[in-house]
């Protein structure tokens, strides 16, 4: 399928008066599509809040847009967001251990899901692999603290959390990090192709 026939395929995904925060909808990026604007097109898509509707199909048509535009983060972020279609949504305020204390990283963490630390999941006693990403930042610096997305290599193993719950980020035996779930949204149905 062509760039157009991608975003095209991805408005008629969306439901009548899904809009984003600057107001715009399937129709305006529709508009945006006869001009050959692509990338103000997707944009638009991609800026839709968050719903149930976003399916990992939805979410695999603008990821193979977004590289046909060559945004490669946008890439990485629309495959993380099918990801989550797929497996459901987990959301933390992660504050990280300052970096001369024993388990503080002396590097920032990378937003972009590069990062897979283990993590505790309070009562429980074993670690569980979960990649992160950061949200509305590139990163967060040594000692700092942000909104982080999670997603995990055993999904199923984190579906007892529930906001409030605390986890803790572990690199190596001492805590790099402590985090408070914000949310725990289950899978939606999808027959999304790609994971994280």
């Amino acid at each position: 399928m062509d760039l157009l026939g991608l975003l095209a395929r991805a408005c008629d995904l969306v439901p009548a008066g899904a809009r984003c925060d600057a107001g715009l909808s399937a129709d305006d990026a529709r508009e945006y599509l006869r001009r050959t604007e692509w990338d103000s097109a997707l944009g638009i898509l991609g800026d839709l809040p968050e719903s149930s509707w976003q399916t990992g199909e939805f979410w695999s048509l603008l990821e193979r847009a977004a590289g046909r535009l060559g945004r490669e983060r946008d890439v990485a972020w629309y495959r993380w967001r099918g990801w989550e279609a797929r497996h459901g949504v987990i959301r933390a305020e992660l504050r990280l251990v300052p970096p001369d204390a024993a388990g503080g990283r002396r590097r920032p963490v990378p937003g972009a899901g590069e990062l897979r630390p283990m993590w505790a999941l309070g009562t429980d006693p074993g670690l569980h692999v979960a990649r992160l990403w950061v949200e509305s930042a590139p990163e967060i610096p040594p000692g700092g603290r942000g909104s982080i997305r999670l997603a995990p290599l055993t999904p199923a193993d984190w579906r007892h959390l529930a906001p409030g719950a605390p986890i803790t980020m572990h690199e190596g035996r001492p805590v790099a990090g402590t985090a408070t779930i914000t949310q725990v949204t289950p899978p939606r149905p999808s027959q999304g192709e790609h994971d994280v």
